[in-house]
């Protein structure tokens, strides 16, 4: 029986991984990633200097494979995703299958928390149901940027007794920009900020947890252009960014 440890890292430094982290990490002889391309090569980094600094064990082998390409302006965004995950897959599949004995136990380092806006799971799922390699998944929960988020402003995520929402940017545009509550927004490529209500307070940050961390906070319609600059000079610097924003309405 191959197992596969799904452990989430948190979002790029290395002193968010827990202990019960560290301990499936020693545990394993193959660390999986997927190659972003050289722009992107900072986030294997990570994973390379997480391995280097709680690794125990000797003989720790790091595979990396380039990561299929996704249409990232889909006439229809289901068939995409579901598309790029049948990809992803099938590569799964053949790393694990190639590259881990039996009797081994490989790992892929998940951003953040597995469980949230994460494919892994949904991929390794359909690796196991195919049934053509017996493979057993644990999963290691992680520090999320919601959380990273919360900390580097220094703010609970909610008003007393109040919920909080957790959405995507594309989820926002399609619904008008309503914001009724506490609203954390998730992968949007393009913060625009169109159609939003200027008088909601924002708490925005990326690179959140590294050296590189970039905060933002107040009135939306004060320091949204700001937020925008820092946004497309940082990606450019970086080649990448990887950014998280909290709207919070008016007091009533």
């Amino acid at each position: 029986m191959r197992t596969i440890h799904v452990i989430g890292i948190g979002t790029g430094n290395p002193e968010h991984l827990t202990i019960q982290g560290i301990r499936a990490l020693n545990s394993t002889d193959v660390v999986f990633a997927l190659d972003k391309g050289e722009t992107k090569s900072g986030l294997n980094a990570v994973r390379r200097t997480i391995c280097e600094r709680y690794r125990e064990r000797p003989g720790c082998r790091f595979v990396e494979a380039p990561d299929p390409e996704r249409d990232r302006r889909p006439a229809d965004y289901g068939v995409a995703v579901d598309d790029w995950h049948a990809a992803r897959a099938d590569l799964y599949e053949d790393l694990i299958a190639t590259h881990l004995g039996e009797d081994e136990q490989g790992a892929f380092l998940v951003w953040g928390d597995p469980a949230l806006y994460d494919s892994t799971l949904r991929i390794l799922e359909r690796v196991r149901t195919r049934g053509r390699i017996d493979v057993a998944v644990s999963v290691v929960p992680g520090i999320t940027s919601v959380q990273a988020l919360a900390a580097s402003h220094r703010i609970p995520l909610h008003r007393i007794g109040e919920p909080v929402r957790i959405t995507t940017g594309r989820r926002l545009r399609e619904e008008a920009g309503a914001v009724e509550g506490a609203t954390v927004v998730m992968l949007d490529g393009d913060p625009r900020f169109d159609g939003l209500d200027p008088d909601l307070t924002i708490h925005w940050g990326a690179y959140l947890g590294t050296p590189d961390e970039i905060l933002s906070a107040g009135r939306l319609g004060d320091v949204a252009e700001d937020i925008r600059r820092l946004r497309a000079e940082a990606r450019q610097r970086h080649g990448w960014i990887m950014d998280i924003y909290l709207l919070m309405p008016p007091e009533r």
